[in-house]
């Protein structure tokens, strides 16, 4: 549970794989070079001024109106002489039994962003984040009025939404022209390396189609931000505004859709990342057909096996990752596989992180019987699943319980030197679970383990961001139900050789997570 500078949408509010190739219809002013090479000359360009000026006119800003749902404001006179001065300004509402605090108010919000037109018939593909007011997961209590599309030559059309993906952060809107549009071609973004140069053109802060340049800094980036994590890093500027706008490379092709970017302050630092036109592409070509995005799934929850994971289970580090929850009823289930498991290949793919579950998953066909490979409690094995179809985004979200188990309390004569030995190991102060303690903290009734009373703040697990009242599930795969059994875990852990133990933590009603803890000196 490490944590760094966030990762901030570049739009500030205020599986199968196809070709989508667009045919120049006669007439259409076209926005892209006409050569085929995808790679850089070497050498790189003189000017990116000819590029640019073929690029832009098919690069399009996008706003949104939205009413928003917004909690009334609370009136602080209820009850006083100035309650009707406060009503007689707008303050509060007309139920004079709930203080001005029970109907909510409906405002009007706006959201801005980039997008690009990719037919001359007026198809424009942008971020899923910008039609819904910057949210990737949607704007709760939101309802989208209109949707504005200006080209460079600042001609307005209206927008209608023809289809889009939330998984993907993808949407494809149709504007309807009097005449062709100018477009540009997706190109094959698997031929794209670290250090080949590339363009991002779009509309930062509303300022109007701007064009920044810069090399492509990584390939196969993970930024945390879904199960589809694998961007194109790149150090061209990319600021809030710039979201759903294109990434070309030197040929004027779209490699990437500018989507994200790293900072501590909001602003440009250097590291932006966009969705490669691989994963774009297919997406799209189902979306403007009217289709629905269909991907495989097994139905786990899971997490990479990071450093301390690694070496609390003595794998070697980036290899597999760790499933922390399985799905009652699909397909990891049916197939045998359990929480802890490590998951080291899928259908004969290495699971790495260039090549997550995830992402392997998603792309296999749906009803596809395929082996899946994994090491469970240091032992390897070959299972095989029956490939499913992942459920729309708004049905995956749940809680889980810990292991079944005993809700035992520890005897009050040893429980002392138990949590003694817990803190001196991992720096924490352990006590059971009851069910009372379970129901202040806010964590499902059937969850079996031991709570974190204290954690000292010089400790690993610290550093690791456990804090008081998280609910220690398991240690290396042992259920713990008491302290007892937590340190005798421990105990074993240490006899053992290792220097790391693994621990899987519940905090309230979110997802389990495996978290690596070195156990401290003696």
């Amino acid at each position: 549970m490490r944590y760094a500078y966030a990762i901030t949408a570049a739009l500030l509010a205020g599986g199968a794989a196809a070709t989508l190739t667009m045919q120049q219809p006669v007439g259409a002013q076209v926005a892209q070079n006409a050569g085929s090479a995808s790679h850089t000359p070497i050498g790189g360009p003189a000017s990116f001024a000819d590029l640019a000026e073929r690029l832009s006119p098919a690069v399009v800003n996008i706003s949104t109106t939205q009413r928003v749902k917004v909690p009334r404001q609370q009136n602080p006179f209820a009850g006083t002489p100035f309650d009707d001065l406060f009503r007689q300004f707008g303050g509060g509402d007309n139920d004079d039994n709930n203080g001005g605090n029970a109907t909510p108010q409906t405002r009007e919000a706006t959201s801005l962003g980039s997008g690009f037109i990719i037919s001359a018939d007026g198809y424009v593909v942008t971020n899923n984040h910008v039609i819904t007011g910057g949210d990737p997961n949607e704007s709760k209590g939101a309802t989208l009025e209109s949707i504005t599309v200006t080209l460079q030559d600042h001609t307005e059309y209206k927008a209608k939404i023809v289809g889009r993906d939330q998984a993907a952060d993808l949407a494809v809107l149709k504007i309807e022209a009097p005449k062709p549009l100018p477009f540009v071609q997706f190109g094959d973004s698997t031929r794209t390396r670290v250090g080949d140069w590339v363009i991002a053109i779009g509309e930062p802060f509303a300022l109007g189609g701007t064009v920044t340049a810069g090399i492509v800094s990584a390939i196969h980036r993970s930024i945390g931000g879904g199960p589809y994590d694998r961007y194109i890093q790149t150090d061209a500027a990319i600021n809030s505004g710039n979201s759903g706008g294109p990434m070309f490379d030197m040929a004027g092709n779209v490699v990437g859709i500018n989507t994200a970017i790293y900072s501590p302050s909001g602003g440009n630092v250097g590291i932006g990342f966009a969705i490669p036109a691989e994963q774009a592409k297919p997406v799209v070509e189902v979306l403007m057909k009217g289709g629905r995005v269909k991907r495989g799934y097994l139905g786990v929850g899971i997490q990479p096996v990071t450093d301390d994971i690694a070496s609390a289970l003595g794998l070697p580090k980036n290899h597999g990752e760790i499933v922390g929850r399985v799905e009652p009823g699909y397909a990891a289930a049916r197939a045998g596989i359990q929480q802890g498991d490590v998951i080291v290949r899928v259908n004969g793919k290495d699971v790495t992180p260039d090549d997550s579950l995830s992402f392997i998953v998603a792309n296999l066909p749906i009803g596809s019987k395929v082996p899946i490979e994994l090491i469970r409690r240091g032992q390897h094995m070959t299972v095989t699943a029956v490939v499913g179809e992942r459920p729309p985004e708004d049905q995956l979200a749940g809680t889980l319980g810990g292991d079944n188990g005993s809700d035992d309390n520890d005897n009050s004569d040893t429980a002392a030197a138990q949590s003694k030995a817990t803190r001196s190991a991992l720096g924490l102060d352990l006590q059971a679970l009851t069910p009372r303690i379970a129901q202040q903290l806010g964590v499902p009734a059937s969850t079996r383990g031991v709570v974190i009373a204290s954690v000292d703040s010089s400790s690993d697990a610290a550093s690791n961001g456990l804090k008081r009242g998280d609910v220690i599930l398991s240690i290396n795969q042992q259920p713990v139900t008491t302290v007892a059994a937590a340190a005798q875990v421990i105990a074993d852990a240490r006899k053992a050789g290792r220097d790391t133990v693994l621990l899987l933590v519940q905090r309230g009603t979110q997802p389990a997570i495996y978290v690596g803890i070195k156990l401290q000196k003696k």
